[in-house]
């Protein structure tokens, strides 16, 4: 990494030089000597118009990993009581993938309470070997207690990539690893590729969905994603076990914290628009909060779920948990009937991957046409009505 380095004393006029940057990162500091703070852009106007050798440009000593003492590809389990979550498996299917083209094995660190006998179900999926932390400090999600964990699994096993689903336990946990082996970590990919020389080619979204970023951590290991559900293929469950579990025992002093679970309260199960099979999705064409029960009313009909795009949520009319896009949940479901949605990439990036897409606008150039599967050109307030007849008749 670059950094500047001042030589005050071919400077003739301090304050000259201090003003030529345009975003007022150079001070002068109480010793005389001028510094550039966290402002600083290293567009290198201070180099170019400071004059002699005022400025120079330093390149600091990079440390380079050895990439060769890491080796596979990593799974975080993220469970509930042992109960596994689904995302995981979909990330087991990533792995297998990413493994097989660089000639790793597939690995799975499974952390918590009572979950020895759960852990065999992860060895239907093709993992090589599945590494389980069976501890009573364990059973409740405690942040210290199972980064501690995540250490000791990554200095004993040294994975080179290792993918976290992006829930509310893989979005706390996953920094806290990547920030304890100062390594990097790319956040909702829905995209991930490995080069030969294992680096991980990390793709998401960037500048609003504008474009799609390519990152990559050549010098740090190991390499930490996290991905959302619904986003990856997950295996076919074999009836075979293959695979090794190995039971891994941990020094209960890292396991302590100065945090302690004294009641979980279970929150009451809701449907969600991830787990639909079928979703009615509405967006700008909607003119007013109160037309959205024509659109929910089709949904209800057809077994399926409400959501929305995100200016809805933002103007109150529906809930955040409803909301389909990169700011909002990713869908899978078998249909998905997008009314009166444009289709920008916001919205498109959660759910392109539905089996079958429907559109319906009355803009026949809108970029949701692209993606459906089918369209339809016309006034939703005029052929949701009708189809929600239709229905209703049996037709």
């Amino acid at each position: 990494m670059a950094k500047l380095v001042f030589h005050k004393d071919k400077i003739t006029d301090v304050e000259a030089f201090v003003r030529l940057c345009p975003f007022g990162a150079l001070k002068v500091e109480a010793s005389g000597e001028i510094s550039a703070d966290a402002g600083c852009k290293m567009c290198k106007i201070c180099v170019k118009r400071g004059g002699g050798a005022a400025t120079v440009i330093e390149e600091e000593a990079r440390e380079f990993v050895d990439k060769s003492k890491w080796s596979g590809i990593a799974v975080y389990v993220d469970h509930e009581d042992g109960k596994i979550h689904p995302v995981t498996l979909e990330l087991i299917g990533k792995a297998r993938a990413l493994a097989d083209k660089i000639g790793h094995k597939v690995y799975c660190v499974f952390m918590g309470s009572g979950i020895k006998d759960a852990a065999d179900e992860l060895l239907h999926y093709g993992v090589d070997k599945v590494f389980v932390y069976d501890n009573k400090n364990l059973k409740n999600y405690i942040p210290e207690a199972y980064t501690a964990v995540f250490e000791d699994f990554i200095n004993n096993v040294k994975p080179t990539a290792i993918l976290v689903g992006a829930t509310a336990i893989g979005r706390e946990l996953a920094p806290r690893v990547a920030a304890r082996f100062k390594t990097g970590l790319t956040a909702d990919c829905t995209i991930l590729d490995i080069n030969e020389n294992t680096d991980l080619v990390q793709i998401r979204p960037a500048f609003g969905g504008n474009i799609m970023a390519q990152i990559v951590t050549p010098n740090n290991r190991p390499q930490l994603a996290t991905v959302r559900y619904k986003v990856m293929n997950a295996p076919e469950r074999s009836e075979s076990i293959s695979g090794e579990k190995i039971l891994c025992d941990i020094d209960e002093k890292k396991l302590e914290t100065t945090t302690q679970v004294l009641e979980v309260s279970p929150k009451e199960r809701v449907k969600t628009i991830e787990s639909a099979d079928v979703i009615v999705a509405v967006g700008r064409g909607v003119k007013s909060k109160e037309d959205i029960k024509i659109f929910k009313k089709l949904a209800d009909l057809i077994g399926g779920e409400i959501a929305c795009t995100r200016p809805l949520v933002e103007a109150g009319w529906m809930d955040a948990k409803h909301q389909i896009g990169l700011s909002g949940r990713t869908v899978r479901p078998r249909l998905i009937i997008a009314c009166g949605i444009s289709g920008a990439v916001q919205f498109t990036a959660g759910m392109n991957n539905s089996e079958y897409i429907f559109a319906i606008n009355k803009d026949q150039k809108a970029p949701i046409f692209k993606v459906a599967n089918y369209g339809l050109t016309g006034d939703i307030y005029e052929i949701v009505p009708q189809l929600i007849k239709r229905i209703e008749e049996g037709r």
